[in-house]
């Protein structure tokens, strides 16, 4: 479905990328690829454990091991996190545990339910849509992007997806289950390819994960760990949750606008105009792929829908009234019940999933009601039903990803990959800049195999901290280059668990669309993304610009 009307260089470069989709798309389904993963582990965790492979670290955890635990590409939920106070720095021994030894094959015969049960993906996705189910199915979600449609203009359309979806990470990864089905759709209701909207949202959501205009949930946590990793060097030396504020809100801007770039100028021009004939049928459990609301749905009643519109507004604005009810007086139960935060380990940011899922809920429930488009909960508990039927394949593809995911963590292989390309690094001797550069390079390659924020900067900041220090470059400086190099290889990486989720929304549009699709789809974001922002972060460094209010680049 590509523009034949392109520049010669352009052809050459789609037709490369077009090499990589039907590649991707002609390797076996993902449930044979994640089965065949798991049997490499475990063969592989065999050989390394009979050469006694091993590696020794100093290691920042909490009790429990809170911001170890690796979720395998979601960036954050399911993540306990620890009191900061209780982080502390720990030297380890780790070596590769065999998955055929007796152990190994006790936990493979006995974890196979629990690997699935605790994955706690799976809630998030359960959870998510089953108000954004209730919303699509009584049109909400059509009517919503027609609204976008008639007072944005085209040209602004994929910006704003784009950085809401830069700002997404607030919610989790509520953006992923939400704004990406939201963006393909308002893409089609605009004459453009649905998976350019797809794309973009999906750039947006991940690509840039680790920054954000506001102060995340996940920012306390690498705070304290970073903060634990400058003891080693210097225990006078701490810093705060704002460290990178600057950086971090200017980063949010300038990715936002070389995805922008990328998705007008690259992905749009190479998905070419867009064939309605290769859609998934609407009675496959999906929407329209249209996005006017139901599968059912043949014309827009327009009084109706202003009707439904204003009844969901109500509906979202007495959920925020009650979200404030419980989040804003002293000792409100959304509030950190020993510090009176709403951000720092507060219950408000650990429900944020429930929230949006029970707003969405209650605009559905709004609107339909209004609209007229429920009668009765008997419609609502169909609505939930047939969203939850159409990801049964998805479940089974999360259940062999647990699996795998669980063995890999068994066997210890990523903290052994981490540590000794961390050793690597460490013993370059090389300037600070090029240090840097190389430390983005190496965080950036590892994201492929260990996606989640967290996992990582556990392991590195220890080593790479203290190096740091001794190169006079500030903590918050390093912290910030690992937010730069965790993100970009979020939208390739094939252990991101939404991808599966992403494929299927794909194939509402394009039944052919597979994981090759995709991946095809998001390779120019991905190294786009990391070039150009790797230039911007030299750029900053040099200049010697503050990372954060008070926390200059270099010390």
């Amino acid at each position: 479905m590509a523009n034949t009307d392109v520049a010669p260089g352009d052809r050459q470069k789609r037709t490369w990328l077009d090499r990589i989709e039907s590649l991707g798309n002609k390797v076996p389904h993902p449930a044979m690829i994640f089965l065949g993963l798991c049997i490499l582990v475990i063969v592989l965790s065999w050989v390394l454990a009979f050469f006694d492979v091993a590696v020794t670290y100093d290691v920042a955890e909490a009790p429990g091991g809170g911001p170890d635990a690796i979720e395998g590409g979601s960036q954050g939920i399911g993540i306990d996190y620890p009191d900061p106070d209780d982080v502390v720095i720990t030297q380890e021994t780790t070596a590769i545990e065999s998955l055929l030894s007796v152990e190994g094959i006790r936990f493979l015969f006995t974890s196979l339910v629990s690997n699935f049960s605790t994955f706690s993906v799976v809630a998030v996705i359960l959870v998510a849509m089953l108000g954004v189910g209730v919303a699509e199915e009584s049109g909400l979600m059509g009517a919503l992007i027609r609204k976008l449609v008639a007072i944005a203009p085209p040209w602004a359309i994929t910006a704003i997806i784009v950085f809401v979806g830069m700002i997404s990470s607030i919610a989790s990864d509520a953006g992923y289950l939400i704004l990406i089905p939201l963006a393909a759709a308002a893409f089609h209701s605009v004459g453009k390819h649905p998976l350019a909207g797809l794309a973009a949202a999906y750039a947006g959501v991940s690509a840039g994960f680790a920054v954000n205009i506001l102060i995340t949930p996940s920012d306390g946590i690498l705070t304290e760990v970073t903060n634990e990793a400058i003891a080693l060097a210097d225990p006078a030396l701490q810093i705060g949750i704002t460290a990178n504020l600057w950086f971090n809100i200017v980063s949010t801007l300038f990715v936002t606008v070389v995805i922008v770039f990328v998705s007008s100028r690259l992905i749009e021009k190479r998905l070419g105009a867009y064939d309605p004939s290769g859609a998934q049928l609407p009675t496959e459990g999906f929407a329209d792929p249209g996005g006017a609301g139901t599968a059912t749905e043949t014309a827009v009643d327009q009084k109706a829908e202003s009707r439904g519109l204003r009844g969901a507004g109500l509906a979202v604005l007495a959920s925020l009234v009650v979200v404030l009810l419980l989040s804003l007086p002293t000792g409100a139960p959304l509030r950190n019940a020993e510090t009176g935060s709403l951000i720092e380990d507060a219950p408000l940011m650990e429900s944020l999933i429930v929230i949006i899922t029970l707003i969405f809920l209650a605009a559905g429930i709004g609107y339909g009601r209004a609209a007229k488009t429920i009668a009765s909960s008997t419609d609502v508990i169909n609505a939930i039903t047939k969203t939850w039927a159409s990801l049964a394949g998805l479940l089974f593809m999360l259940f062999l990803i647990a699996q795998f995911i669980a063995y890999f963590n068994y066997s210890n292989m990523p903290t052994v990959i981490s540590v000794a390309t961390a050793d690597l690094l460490e013993s370059a001797d090389i300037g600070a800049v090029w240090l840097l550069i190389g430390f983005i390079l190496v965080i950036a390659l590892l994201d492929i195999i260990i996606p989640g924020l967290l996992p990582k900067w556990a392991i590195f900041a220890p080593i790479f901290i203290p190096l740091f220090i001794r190169l006079d470059v500030a903590p918050q400086t390093l912290l910030a280059a690992y937010r730069l190099g965790d993100s970009p290889m979020n939208v390739i990486t094939p252990l991101m668990v939404y991808l599966p989720f992403i494929v299927l929304v794909a194939q509402r549009y394009q039944r052919s669309a597979g994981l090759g699709t995709v991946i095809a789809l998001m390779i120019p974001y991905s190294f786009i993304v990391l070039v150009t922002w790797l230039a911007f972060f030299v750029v900053w460094f040099l200049l010697g610009i503050p990372m954060g209010p008070g926390y200059p680049a270099n010390l």
